[in-house]
C-alpha cells in the first residue's frame, strides 16, 4: 500500500498538530501513563480493548531510538498487555526506523480527514426499511449495535459472509453479560461516545462511533454484519456520525481505513487523504483490519 507522503501533499502541520493531541487526550480517560522519554505508554485501567505505546506529546529531547522502544516492550510484556505502537507517520517520521530496529512489524493505513474547511457529502439514500439512528443510552437496538463491529472484525473484508442475526443475538448477549454494553451506555450518557446504527425490522445490520473531544473527533469501529454487506451501510453510518459530529460544533472529523479500497470508499461522502496511521506489532500479530 502507498503511503500518504509529503510527496502526495505539503502536509498541513496545525491539523497534524489537532489530531495528535486528540490521539493524546483520548486514552487518559481510561488509562494511566508510563513515562518513557520520547515515548508514553497508556495502561488501561477498565475494561476495554487495551491501549498502546505513543510518541510523547510535545517532547523536545532525543527522537526515541531502537533501545526506547525496547524498554517499552519489556514493560508492555511485563503487565501482560498487547505489545504496540501507534502514531502518525508525518507527525513522528523517525519512529518507524527505531520500531523496525526492535524487531516490529509496521502496518500502514490511510489517514482521512474532513477538516473545517471541508464540505461532507449528504447521507447516503438507504435501502427500502433501513434507517440510520444515533441511539440513547436506553436504546433496545444498543447491546446488537455494539456486537455488530465486533462480528465485523471477526472476518474481515468486504465480501458478503456467513454471521447474521442467530450470531448477532449471542453476541449482543456476551457483551451486556461481561458489562460491555453497560460501559458503552454510561459514555453515551457522558457525551464520550456517539454510537450510530443502522436499523432494520428491529435489527442493527451496521453500527460505528464517534468520539469527540472538544471539536475534534475520531470515526472508529464502523462494521457491517457480515451477512448484510455490499448494501452501503457503512457509508451510511459514517455520513450520519460525521452530521452529528458537525451539528454538534465538532470542526475537525477524521478516520484511518484499512487500505486505500476501504480509503476509497470514504472519499464519496467528503474525506480527503491527509496522513498515514502507523500500528507497529509483533510480526505473529494479525494486522487490524476494517470490517466495513
Amino acid at each position: 500500500m502507498h503511503a500518504v507522503t509529503s510527496a502526495d501533499h505539503a502536509p498541513d502541520s496545525p491539523l497534524l498538530d489537532e489530531i495528535e493531541r486528540y490521539y493524546d487526550a483520548v486514552p487518559r480517560g481510561a488509562a494511566r501513563t508510563e513515562d518513557f522519554g520520547p515515548l508514553t505508554l497508556f495502561v488501561r485501567e477498565d475494561a476495554g480493548w487495551p491501549y498502546y505505546a505513543r510518541p510523547t506529546l510535545d517532547h523536545t529531547g532525543p527522537a526515541a531510538t531502537a533501545e526506547d522502544v525496547r524498554r517499552v516492550l519489556e514493560r508492555q510484556r511485563e503487565l501482560g498487555v498487547p505489545e504496540a505502537f501507534e502514531w502518525v507517520a508525518e507527525q513522528t517520521p523517525g519512529l518507524r526506523a527505531a520500531v523496525e530496529a526492535a524487531g516490529l512489524t509496521v502496518h500502514e493505513h490511510p489517514l482521512l480527514v474532513l477538516g473545517p474547511q471541508d464540505e461532507a457529502a449528504p447521507v447516503p439514500e438507504l435501502p427500502e426499511r433501513v434507517e440510520v439512528r444515533v441511539l440513547t443510552p436506553d436504546a433496545p437496538e444498543l447491546a446488537a449495535a455494539i456486537a455488530v463491529p465486533h462480528l465485523a472484525f471477526d472476518d474481515p473484508g468486504t465480501a458478503i459472509g456467513p454471521a447474521g442475526a442467530d450470531e448477532l443475538a449471542e453476541s449482543a448477549v456476551k457483551l451486556t453479560a461481561d458489562g460491555t454494553a453497560e460501559r458503552i451506555a454510561g459514555r453515551i450518557a457522558a457525551g464520550a461516545t456517539v454510537l450510530a446504527a443502522a436499523v432494520e425490522d428491529g435489527t442493527a445490520l451496521c453500527a460505528g462511533q464517534h468520539n469527540p473531544v472538544g471539536p475534534v473527533t475520531e470515526v472508529a469501529g464502523v462494521g457491517t454484519l457480515p451477512s448484510a454487506r455490499r448494501r452501503g451501510l457503512g457509508l451510511a453510518v459514517t455520513a450520519a456520525l460525521v452530521a452529528h459530529a458537525r451539528a454538534n460544533g465538532v470542526r475537525t472529523v477524521f478516520l484511518s481505513a484499512a487500505d486505500e479500497d476501504v480509503a476509497r470508499i470514504y472519499r464519496r461522502i467528503g474525506f480527503r487523504a491527509f496522513a498515514t496511521a502507523l500500528i507497529a506489532e509483533p510480526t505473529a500479530q494479525q494486522e487490524p483490519t476494517d470490517g466495513q
